[in-house]
């Protein structure tokens, strides 16, 4: 009796929670009615909460070396200096051209069944009739049948292009040379503010003359582009909803 009212209990206590975090919510919309959504405040990103120093493996250090009356220098990678980005808080271009598109279809049915049987005649089934019930036979004392069947169907059509140009900072150096960069934008339009955040590691050898880079050549590259407003705000479900797909187990 108290599992049965301990589950009650416990989607009640979520039903509380998930209003008191939509009323809080809804409070923060409500105030807003009317006015258009404010822009992140331009700050440090190394100075931004979860962020990691990117640790990967690198090579042994190289020992830069200068020979008598040459301007070149050992382990250099230009003989005149540019203005592509190379140090921290460089900034350069990134260009995302991103094109994806994904078919996946399968489909998969399995069946099972069993039967199973019990008794005994001779010597055995004498002996069975001895200790059977009224109306029972030795013969057929347990017959079990069962039988399940299950099919599955599912698929995937997805298709994706984002194609643009956005700002990056140089927030580390590499010991090997090449740099993490991280760059964040947002355009506000009436009553919708769209966001794109790129971050990654680059090699100095990949930024063109331009200081641009390809979206493409990033390693641990991490793209986001979504928006929020009123326009992302008609395509989510209702608080009500949400909480429901969260509480129901069917």
């Amino acid at each position: 009796m108290t599992a049965r009212r301990s589950a009650p209990a416990r989607m009640a206590a979520l039903a509380l929670v998930g209003t008191a975090l939509a009323g809080c919510s809804a409070a923060d919309r409500i105030a807003n009615i009317g006015e258009q959504p404010s822009l992140s405040a331009i700050e440090n990103p190394t100075s931004q909460p979860g962020y990691r120093p990117v640790s990967l493996p690198m090579p042994d250090p190289v020992i830069a070396t200068y020979s008598p009356n040459s301007l070149w220098r050992s382990g250099a990678r230009s003989f005149f200096d540019d203005q592509r980005a190379s140090e921290v808080g460089d900034i350069l271009r990134v260009r995302v051209d991103i094109t994806d598109s994904a078919q996946i279809a399968n489909q998969s049915e399995r069946s099972r069944s069993s039967s199973e049987g019990l008794g005994g005649g001779g010597f055995v089934g004498t002996q069975l009739d001895l200790i059977l019930p009224e109306g029972a036979t030795p013969e057929v004392i347990a017959d079990l049948n069962s039988d399940s069947a299950t099919s599955g169907e599912g698929s995937v059509n997805r298709s994706e292009q984002l194609t643009t140009t956005v700002a990056a900072v140089v927030t580390q150096i590499l010991p090997n040379g090449n740099m993490v960069i991280e760059g964040r934008q947002e355009v506000r339009v009436n009553f919708e503010v769209r966001e794109l955040i790129v971050a990654g590691v680059v090699r100095p050898e990949d930024i063109d003359a331009s200081n641009t880079i390809d979206s493409s050549k990033i390693a641990e590259a991490r793209i986001a582009y979504g928006g929020r407003g009123q326009i992302s705000d008609v395509h989510l479900p209702r608080y009500g909803l949400q909480l429901l797909d969260f509480v129901m187990p069917f």
